[in-house]
This record gives C-alpha cells, structure tokens and sequence, in this order.
C-alpha cells in the first residue's frame, strides 16, 4: 500500500492543469467559463453563444432603431464521454506521488487530450473549402489565401487561428517568413505547438488532425437545376457512398457534404454548406483524400463541458477550471477482482457559424 496521500480528490486536482495544457483547439475557440450544473452523457444542453449584431448609419431625422438583443442559445449534445482507466495496484506500487504524476497522471491527461482534440477537429466535416494538389509548391500564397477568404466573408480581423498537421506544419516552417515570426499563446500546447502568426492569422499544429478519406469513386453530376438550395440531388455512375466531410466542387465553388448522402436508384442526395446554385447536369467533382487543416474566428465553434455526477458506492472527486471538468472515481471490478482509478471528461462540440471557417489542405 502506497505511503502517500493518494487521494481521488489530489489525483484530480493534479490531472486537471496538464489537461488544459494539452488541449490545443478547445482553447482556441468559444466555450463557456461559468459554473454549470451536473450532466450525463447524451444531455443536450444550451450554451448562450455571441450574438451577431449589424451597424447601422445614423438617422438624424428619425434617431436610432435600436435592435433586439435576444440571446444566442445554442443547443449542444454532450456525446462524448472520454475515459482513462488503470489498476491502483499498479499506482500504489509508485514510491512517492511524484512518481505517479509522471508516469500516470501526465499520460492520462495526455491521453484524453488527444481524444478531445481529435473530436474536435472533426468538425471539419461541417465546413466547406479547399484543396490544394500534392505538388503545390508551399509558399506565403497560402496563408494569404486563407486570410482572402475571411476577408470576403467579412469574418473579424482578430482573433483568427489555423490549426494544420504536422505535415502542412513541417512544410509551413520551412518558409522563411514564418521561421522568423512571433510565437504566441499562454497554454503548454500552444507554445510548443505555435507556428507563428502570418497575415493575421495565429497558426498551430496538432497530432490530432486526422485524414478525410473518401469512399465514392465514380462520376457525378446534377440530377436537377439548384437554385440556392440546402440540399445537392446528383445522378452518380460509380460505387460507394457520398460521406459527410466530402467536398464536392461545381464549377470554382466547394460544397461540403454536411450530413452521409441517401441513394435512391441512380440518384443520391445530400445536405450541403453553403447552399448552391447549379444547372442541371452540372459536372460535380469529389475531392479526394485530404488532410483538413481548420482556419477559423473562435465562434466558429463551441466547446463544452459538464461535472458529471459522483457514482454512489465509490470513492470520487469531480475538479472544475475555466470551464473545463474532470472527474475522478476509485472504485472496485468485481467481475475481474480489480481495484480501477478512472479519470473522464464528459463534453461536446458543435459549429455554431461555419461561415467563420474554412477547411483548407495543402496536399493530399
């Protein structure tokens, strides 16, 4: 038996900084800070997001028409319930509670980072954009692309983030103008994942941006005339389905596929972001596999997280810092006869203005 204090409510308060250290695009985009009442997972609750408000010229005849401010609330599922789970034995067998920092408590946060992370990268499958070939030759085009593209979306010149994988990063490092920029950010992972900041956009890398792979492999094209609809219909020649996250690019737009299309016969239907305006017959182009770098406003996107509630019968302590909360139980299998420490985050993620982004790859 360990000699130490090797309380639930320690391990928790331990764990808790160095999962907000590693947590890169949580940090980067809107979440809620207060406190918030205990959840379990599939809750939907709502988050009060920033509204979105239009400047007017003054009237000096007729004064000022002061606009409604009603609150943004936004409904977001907590689906997500991330988990660690370890044999105290094992903990106990530590010397002393430095030793269980480093070879637990670190991993373990890491581990549920990674997971939080790459959950949350995912909602690239909500946001249209590009796709640059293999063999583009990176260069300050790129950057200045993305910012030209917020630009005609009038997104707000500050605070605008990009989080690419490590291949775009390795690749972005290289160029000189971004060697030599400012580094930024005030949390672990984004120091050491910080690019630099170029055109106005403060750039970041993280393992957790994952591959889009598509599975259609055919010919497509308008099955109708759109005039801006939120659904594409198209007349497909080919095999597998249209998933959600696919671009499909008509003309020099791209669409991306919000939702897994539905096939009926010869002809397959999807739900689309932006909406689109096509002829009939119109040729559509899928895009292949990409790597879905994000570069985005932080209202692009929510995060949130809930206390979830201490399980009867065990030991548990649940820990709750800048709108993030972790939980901790100790507790015993009796099917395997095993003393288990279990560290889980319960939260969720949702686009909330998919204007406010765009998914921009560079390569395949």
């Amino acid at each position: 038996m360990a000699n130490f204090d090797f309380s639930v409510k320690r391990v928790a308060r331990e764990a808790l900084p160095f999962l907000c250290d590693n947590l890169v695009f949580p940090n980067l985009i809107y979440r809620e800070t207060g406190d918030a009442p205990a959840a379990k997972q599939g809750d939907v609750v709502s988050v009060r997001c920033p509204v979105t408000l239009e400047a007017t010229d003054f009237d000096e005849e007729n004064g000022v028409t002061p606009g409604t401010l009603r609150p943004n609330m936004v409904d977001v599922k907590l689906d997500h319930l991330a988990t660690v789970d370890m044999q105290v034995g094992a903990i106990e067998a530590a010397c002393d509670f430095e030793s269980v920092v480093k070879t637990f408590i670190e991993p373990a946060a890491a581990a549920l980072a990674q997971k939080i992370n790459a959950e949350g990268l995912g909602l690239y499958k909500d946001i249209p954009g590009i796709v640059k070939d293999s063999q583009h030759e990176v260069s300050l085009d790129d950057f200045a692309e993305a910012a030209c593209i917020l630009d005609e979306r009038k997104v707000p010149a500050g605070n605008r983030y990009a989080v690419w994988s490590p291949a775009a990063a390795r690749a972005l490092k290289q160029i000189p103008a971004v060697v030599n920029a400012e580094k930024c950010g005030s949390n672990t992972a984004l120091r050491t994942g910080a690019i630099g900041k170029v055109f106005g956009i403060e750039n970041y890398t993280s393992q957790a941006v994952a591959v889009h792979e598509s599975e259609f492999d055919g010919t497509l094209k308008a099955s109708a005339a759109h005039a801006s609809s939120g659904t594409l219909s198209m007349t497909v020649t080919g095999s597998g389905p249209i998933l959600a996250g696919d671009l499909l690019r008509i003309g020099s737009r791209v669409y991306t596929a919000t939702e897994d299309g539905v096939q009926s016969g010869a002809t397959v239907t999807v739900p689309v972001y932006p909406k689109v305006t096509c002829p009939a017959n119109a040729a559509i182009t899928l895009i292949g596999n990409h790597t879905p770098n994000l570069v985005f406003h932080p209202h692009a996107f929510t995060f949130v997280t809930r206390p979830l509630a201490a399980p009867a019968g065990v030991e548990s302590y649940v820990t709750t810092f800048n709108g993030i909360s972790l939980r901790v139980v100790r507790g015993y299998d009796m099917k395997y006869k095993r003393e288990m420490l279990s560290m889980d985050v319960l939260y969720g993620f949702k686009t909330i203005n998919p204007a406010l982004a765009v998914r921009y790859s560079i390569g395949a």
